[in-house]
């Protein structure tokens, strides 16, 4: 598989001649449809490309759709109605291991560290998470990556998710802040702008990070169908060029210059709080320096999944992972 797609590549790229005069440089662009699970912060390398215009750079006229979920971002990209998509790599080994015939596979990871944080009610300077035991936490949906990683991080700590807490996960994804502002739960597990918020409104205080607490978690990753790959390796190519320069941006400028860039993304959020959420990222070492998707992190990857009862086979690293694109990105850095 990584040698077909390489010599694909490789043969694409030599291929590729200016298109005769009389065609403008915007027709000159392929669209390429993206599919992200959510449109978050916590994905600010992607928005930095977009609204720097390195996929323009490349030759790529980007068409990106929030899906929602990462159950309907894979739909969308075993269907074709995207092209590639960007989620938790834990959907592809899902979608391998139930024997799909052109199962999509990764080629680049965005970030390295979970998203979510500990919300409580008061002020705590020396939490420990065996604070949690006897507690009651409002948590993620059952088998979602944000619920699977707080059960291994508590797991970790000697902590049995099951008899030890109460872990509410009745409450849909987006509503869990309200319901906590409402007086429901002793703890929250939030992503932002939740977080943040709560903060600012006085209605909690952010006491943890599951991404620090977690170690490095290889949470999102760009995929694309074999097929969609095989066919196409100098679009993969320039995708993950215009990525990995976002990545750079985000790497070597300050939350203030990375949250202006990022503005127009997000019209509803002020300037203040998505700056404060680009620290926040930013401290943790969210984001990685390349987007090399490692086998160490594939590995812990199912280590989680196995933790949490969601899977009982192991998928296979050079099925399900592609690194030529994000290392060739790398090297022109």
């Amino acid at each position: 598989m990584r040698k077909r797609i390489l010599s694909l590549m490789m043969t694409s790229l030599m291929m590729i001649s200016a298109v005769a005069g009389g065609v403008s440089a915007e027709e000159e662009k392929t669209k390429v449809v993206l599919n992200e699970v959510a449109h978050s912060i916590f994905y600010a390398p992607q928005y930095v490309a977009i609204e720097e215009g390195y996929f323009q750079e490349e030759g790529i006229k980007l068409d990106l759709v929030t899906g929602f979920g990462a159950d309907k971002t894979m739909t969308a990209v075993l269907t074709g109605e995207a092209d590639i998509g960007f989620m938790g790599a834990e959907a592809s080994i899902y979608t391998y291991i139930q024997g799909a015939s052109d199962y999509p596979v990764n080629f680049a990871q965005l970030t390295q560290r979970a998203g979510n944080f500990l919300v409580g009610r008061e002020e705590t300077a020396d939490f420990k998470w065996g604070d949690l035991k006897g507690k009651n936490v409002l948590g993620g949906r059952k088998g979602g990556m944000p619920e699977m990683v707080f059960e291994y991080i508590l797991k970790q700590n000697g902590i049995d998710p099951e008899t030890d807490l109460d872990i509410d996960q009745s409450i849909d994804f987006g509503s869990t802040a309200a319901a906590f502002t409402s007086g429901q739960g002793d703890y929250t597990v939030e992503f932002e702008p939740s977080a943040t918020l709560l903060e600012q409104q006085d209605a909690g205080y952010v006491i943890a990070s599951l991404g620090v607490d977690s170690g490095y978690v290889p949470y999102t990753a760009y995929c694309a169908r074999t097929d969609y790959m095989e066919e196409h390796p100098e679009l993969i190519a320039g995708f993950t060029n215009a990525i990995q320069k976002g990545l750079d941006y985000v790497n070597s400028h300050t939350p203030e210059e990375i949250a202006q860039i990022i503005a127009p993304q997000f019209p509803e959020t002020d300037l203040e709080t998505i700056t404060a959420i680009v620290d926040r990222y930013q401290s943790q070492d969210t984001w990685k320096e390349n987007l090399v998707f490692e086998e160490s992190g594939f590995d812990l990857l199912q280590d989680i999944l196995e933790s949490a009862g969601e899977l009982e086979t192991r998928a296979s690293y050079e099925d399900l992972v592609v690194t030529e694109f994000a290392a060739s990105a790398a090297e022109e850095k």
